[in-house]
């Protein structure tokens, strides 16, 4: 997808998140939106950049959200992919039986028994999670194998599972809340949201409705025979919805 949006005339620019390579935990302890969504405001000035087109999935999509929701001068225009944004999400995990039963290991990452699974067995807890995430899709050998050395590096596993053990507490100082609520507020860029229409992480419909919190344009895209990684199962057509929406 991103050799498509470098032919399309995109200086496309895919960093690693905080916490997801060696050496690379989060200098400040934090793994929450308000955080991430600053990384990528100062990626764009050190790249030497006034704005950018952001275009993210999963986490990345929430960094996107964040990013714009903090400095919208920043932001040109926003995909974000597989991520629902607003307050049915909160909703969803409160209520929504389904929701919560596909988001188990979110709940179970809180526990300590988290990291001893996930490593166990080479991994076998992540292979079971892209397959549920993304039925018949199968990430190749090669890119597993790399994913997964990643994840053995020393304290990665322990800064990746931060993002969940800080996703469901609120911020301990009165400034990092009123951050955060700057960070997940109305958006007022013109926005995509691409959402598989067989992702078994995020139920579909859980973005129903994300049009009331985006105020200048917003439209919702379902990638049929797509799941979770939508981009990787269907880069075709998921990178022409990117296109289409970026240069019009």
């Amino acid at each position: 997808m991103l050799d498509r949006l470098a032919k399309g005339g995109y200086r496309a620019v895919a960093p690693a998140q905080r916490g997801y390579w060696p050496e690379g935990a989060a200098p400040d302890g934090s793994y929450r939106a308000s955080a991430t969504g600053r990384d990528v405001l100062d990626l764009i000035e050190a790249l030497g950049h006034d704005r950018a087109d952001l275009v993210g999935h999963d986490l990345g999509a929430r960094a996107a959200y964040a990013a714009a929701s903090l400095d919208a001068t920043r932001v040109r225009k926003l995909v974000g992919m597989a991520f629902p944004y607003g307050p049915q999400l909160r909703t969803a995990w409160l209520a929504n039986g389904d929701q919560q039963r596909r988001s188990w290991y979110m709940f179970f990452f809180q526990t300590a028994l988290a990291e001893p699974a996930v490593a166990l067995d080479d991994f076998a807890f992540i292979d079971r999670l892209w397959r549920e995430w993304s039925p018949g899709y199968e990430l190749p050998d090669a890119e597993r194998a790399a994913l997964k050395e990643t994840l053995r590096a020393p304290g990665v596993l322990t800064e990746v599972l931060g993002y969940y053990r800080q996703l469901f507490s609120p911020p301990a100082d009165e400034a990092t809340r009123a951050l955060e609520a700057r960070a997940s507020g109305a958006i007022t860029v013109p926005s995509l949201h691409l959402h598989g229409a067989d992702d078994n992480c995020f139920s579909v419909e859980v973005s129903d409705g994300m049009d009331a919190v985006f105020k200048n344009g917003f439209e919702r895209v379902v990638v049929p025979r797509a799941g979770h990684f939508l981009h990787l199962g269907q880069p075709e057509p998921v990178a022409d919805h990117i296109l289409n929406f970026l240069n019009n």
